[in-house]
């Protein structure tokens, strides 16, 4: 049986960080399936169609990873896609309280799709999106934060503003 896990998140944009969590999933997991997902509590810079784009060009050499978009629950995606889990980055405790409630809720949508949490490494416990947007914004380097796809396209919406 294949073990397929969901990486869900707004990706806006993917930061090494992701990517990270993204290719430690791969190395567990037969499929790893990379989602963009809408928050409605969120404004992005970036299109869903954008947002896809670029982690599709940033995971091409992760065989076991296909990108997709959803609008929707997330565990009615996983079971789409015969997920039987979801994988969750973690940077630090303030993180976890947030995720909890967002499993826990999943868990009663569906008991039979688990969530696991990944630490990140600490050389990306800062890194958020958000920050990389803000810095981006005032044109410092983001090179050691984002994939060169990622600092472009991030340079040129800055450029269009």
């Amino acid at each position: 049986m294949k073990r397929i896990a969901v990486c869900p998140g707004s990706f806006d944009p993917v930061t090494n960080g992701h990517l990270d969590i993204i290719r430690r999933a791969a190395k567990v997991f037969d499929e790893v399936s990379v989602v963009v997902l809408s928050n409605s509590s969120k404004r992005p810079l970036f299109s869903t169609e954008e947002r896809t784009a670029l982690l599709q060009q940033v995971t091409k050499e992760i065989h076991n990873v296909k990108v997709d978009s959803f609008n929707g629950l997330l565990v009615d995606y996983a079971k789409g896609v015969g997920a039987s889990a979801i994988v969750r980055g973690l940077r630090a405790v303030s993180d976890f309280e947030y995720e909890m409630q967002i499993t826990s809720m999943n868990r009663v949508l569906d008991e039979n799709i688990e969530t696991f949490f990944v630490m990140t490494n600490s050389q990306y416990s800062f890194l958020s999106s958000s920050i990389v947007k803000e810095v981006a914004k005032y044109g410092a380097n983001i090179s050691d934060l984002v994939p060169a796809q990622v600092e472009k396209a991030l340079k040129e919406k800055f450029l269009q503003k």
